[in-house]
């Protein structure tokens, strides 16, 4: 297209009108750490923020600003809907959110996944969200129950052997 169908303020404000981050239409449960890291993740925003804002007219610091400004809107609408969940106070027989479960597959080898909210959803570091088709398996089972974890590389059979908070 030739710049003679551009409007000059629109190439100003080019790539500055980011979406929204899409907000869960769950509940927001969260583990302590989970909010800690929520609000983390806001401060580090608001610092990186700063230094931007008397920029705000400079076409180089729009996109970050604006991008900044964006993830603080979630952080905060996350932080106002968050339901602080205290896995000291679940029952310690049940699988529930803010469980470390230990479980053995078909094969004998064992895994063990933390249930969490979903901010705080890392497999890297085995922390599944309490939605995942695995947390659903697992949620309301107790010790020695057997599950199915229906994944896209098929269903596998899972034993608990150990649930802790």
């Amino acid at each position: 297209m030739s710049r003679g169908f551009v409007k000059e303020d629109d190439l100003e404000h080019a790539g500055t009108d980011l979406p929204e981050r899409p907000l869960s239409p769950h509940p927001n449960y969260v583990t302590p750490n989970g909010l800690k890291q929520l609000k983390q993740q806001a401060d580090q925003l608001d610092k990186e923020r700063l230094p931007l804002v008397p920029r705000k007219e400079d076409p180089i610091a729009q996109q970050p600003l604006a991008m900044i400004d964006r993830d603080l809107r979630y952080l905060h609408a996350r932080l106002e809907s968050a339901i602080l969940v205290d896995p000291a106070k679940q029952p310690t027989d049940t699988v529930l959110f803010g469980a470390t479960v230990k479980v053995e597959d078909e094969v004998g080898e064992t895994h063990a996944f933390m249930i969490v909210g979903e901010d705080e959803a890392d497999i890297a570091s085995n922390r599944v969200s309490w939605v995942s088709p695995l947390a659903n398996a697992l949620i309301g089972q107790k010790v020695g129950d057997s599950v199915t974890w229906h994944r896209p590389a098929g269903n596998l059979e899972l034993e608990i052997i150990a649930i802790h908070y």
